[in-house]
């Protein structure tokens, strides 16, 4: 009984050592969101490689930039591991007020760089940074951070939900004189359901939504190149060959796609068709190659990113991590959401924004941020992992 006693202490305490050093990481996860990241490095060659030979001479240009900008997002994605989670509950407001400056930077004549009419990137030498997307990371970071340090204040509507309304609008309306309507819809829906989710009242909730699209609205009617927008998308086919073409473009890549696909390479919606085929719409390039059954792919494993997000967040509150659980059910909905509407737009579901799709998509700053957000949750998955596992072993 003695030696069958040490050997129970024994095998409880090197379990528990086990658990520490070699804390698991979520397969589902990681393996969802590398599955994404293979096809957009698959996707990303097909989609610009006649481009890239008309334009630069170089078939794998953007290929090969691409590679590289998944370098570097793999580095922050391994630096970012290593990091606590609570450091991002510290530095949130440091972040928000950074990503705010950026906005601001990128506004000044001479810095940023404007491309179709839209001043969205600092050139950063071989590189540029677009700081809209580093703002929606900030953003998530930061809002998780006040609903626990408000969690006691969220019944109030000035102290709970006008607050951070005001931080959102000061936001937006930087991103509006870029022009970059896409980052506010994501922004202002992540931020929206994540206060949703923290326990503000629903009727504080509905009237700040309520506000929020009215204010869409305004800002729709009253701007003649978002209401040329919103018109193509209604009708599409009412100018094909103008307001609509990527819409029409984009729809016309689908159906060409129908079940299975007409082959990977074999688009041609690509050959100088389809406007912006390597980063907006590479969705529509890839139905057309993969057809409804890549679609499906694609949609599914989106799902599975943002169900063990919130897997992991609902792990993390089960272990008192109330922070980390926030900012897990925050990262799942900005990919979520921004894949949703990218898909969208694909789709003819929803009108053109000029965003991308979360790690397929050509774009430097989308896929680092995606991987930082991909390395935050897997973090937080750690953490929680590790504290339920010492209170089961204790």
């Amino acid at each position: 009984m003695i030696i069958a006693a040490r050997f129970d202490t024994w095998r409880q305490s090197g379990t528990r050592a086990a658990g520490r050093a070699h804390p698991a990481l979520d397969p589902w996860l990681l393996g969802s969101a590398t599955a994404l990241i293979a096809l957009g490095i698959v996707m990303v060659y097909s989609a610009s490689v006649a481009y890239a030979e008309r334009m630069t001479g170089h078939g794998l240009y953007f290929l090969s930039r691409h590679l590289a900008h998944l370098a570097i997002a793999l580095l922050a994605m391994l630096v970012v591991y290593r990091l606590r989670v609570r450091v991002w509950e510290r530095l949130g407001p440091y972040l928000l007020l950074a990503g705010i400056v950026l906005l601001c930077i990128v506004l000044l004549p001479g810095i940023g760089a404007s491309i179709n009419g839209s001043s969205r990137w600092i050139r950063l030498g071989v590189f540029s940074l677009q700081p809209s997307e580093l703002m929606k990371l900030f953003v998530v970071v930061y809002v998780a951070g006040y609903l626990v340090r408000r969690q006691e204040e969220l019944l109030q509507f000035t102290r709970g939900i006008l607050m951070v309304g005001l931080v959102v609008a000061v936001i937006g309306m930087l991103l509006l004189q870029e022009p970059d309507l896409g980052s506010v819809a994501v922004i202002c829906a992540t931020v929206m359901t994540m206060l949703f989710l923290g326990g503000v009242r629903f009727w504080h909730f509905g009237l700040v939504l309520l506000l929020g699209f009215g204010g869409m609205v305004l800002l729709t009617v009253f701007s003649p190149y978002r209401m040329g927008r919103v018109t193509s998308f209604l009708d599409p086919w009412a100018d094909p060959f103008g307001s609509g073409f990527q819409l029409t473009q984009a729809l016309i890549a689908v159906g060409r796609g129908e079940w299975f696909g007409a082959g990977l390479g074999a688009s041609v919606q690509k050959l100088s068709y389809l406007p912006a085929a390597h980063t907006d719409f590479v969705f529509a390039v890839t139905a057309e190659e993969f057809g409804l059954l890549g679609v499906f792919v694609v949609m599914g494993l989106y799902a599975i990113v943002i169900l063990r997000a919130f897997a992991i967040a609902r792990a993390a509150e089960l272990a008192g991590q109330i922070y980390a659980a926030r900012l897990a059910q925050g990262l799942g909905l900005l990919l979520g959401v921004q894949a949703i509407i990218n898909i969208g737009v694909n789709l003819g579901a929803l009108p053109t924004k000029g965003l991308t799709l979360p790690f397929v998509s050509y774009g430097g700053s989308s896929l680092i941020v995606c991987a930082i957000a991909l390395a935050i949750l897997l973090r937080i998955g750690r953490e929680a992992h590790a504290q339920s596992w010492g209170r089961a072993a204790t």
